[in-house]
């Protein structure tokens, strides 16, 4: 790690200790705020990726999860209204969720990193996104994964409603997903354009220098 990962190591830090505070916040039915922040995440990796390589990307990837962890071991220690705010499900969904999904944009960015400018970002980030909301909404909310933390009552979850209010009649917990996964891809294309900017004012500078 060098004095020039600082900006991405503390750029990622922020935006998961953010996206912790932000989840505790409502935003319509089926989203949180913590929603809009998150996916951010694999913005800051991804120009991490082009611009330092795979390692220093990976090495933001642990600084995240590092700080993840301390942000669920806080939370799980202030009791609100009907509990802890973080429970040891949603502490271990959002950790695997997160190194999970981070890391696997890592690899398939470098993988595709020859190709077209946008390519890298976009399928890396559509493909760990996609895998992050499956494992998140899974590990935490399905029924059948009730064994993890059998004193955690999420039954609220598996309440069967019509998805996003519209659709077939599905577990509650499928909605918040498809609702957090439309976020995440319309996010993942709108931040090509930062990515863009982004890596070619930093590899300018480089050049620079």
């Amino acid at each position: 790690m060098t004095r020039a990962h600082l900006p991405g190591i503390l750029a990622m830090a922020i935006i998961v200790v953010a996206s912790n505070i932000l989840v505790q916040y409502l935003f319509g039915s089926w989203l949180t705020w913590g929603a809009f922040t998150y996916p951010f995440a694999f913005l800051v990796t991804d120009i991490m990726n082009r611009v330092y390589g795979a390692g220093p990307a990976r090495t933001v990837v642990l600084v995240g999860f590092v700080v993840g962890v301390l942000c669920s071991m806080i939370g799980t220690q202030v009791v609100g209204e009907f509990g802890p705010l973080v429970t040891f499900r949603i502490a271990m969904a959002s950790g695997l969720a997160f190194l999970t999904a981070q890391l696997l944009d890592v690899g398939i960015f470098a993988a595709l990193r020859r190709g077209v400018w946008w390519k890298a970002p976009l399928v890396s980030t559509l493909i760990g996104s996609t895998v992050d909301t499956a494992i998140f909404f899974s590990v935490a909310f399905s029924g059948t994964l009730a064994f993890i933390e059998p004193g955690n009552d999420v039954s609220w979850a598996g309440e069967a409603l019509p998805i996003l209010g519209l659709g077939p009649v599905a577990p509650l917990w499928v909605s918040l997903a498809i609702a957090d996964w439309a976020v995440k891809l319309t996010l993942a294309l709108i931040a090509l354009a930062p990515f863009r900017w982004i890596t070619a004012r930093i590899g300018t500078r480089a050049q620079i220098r």
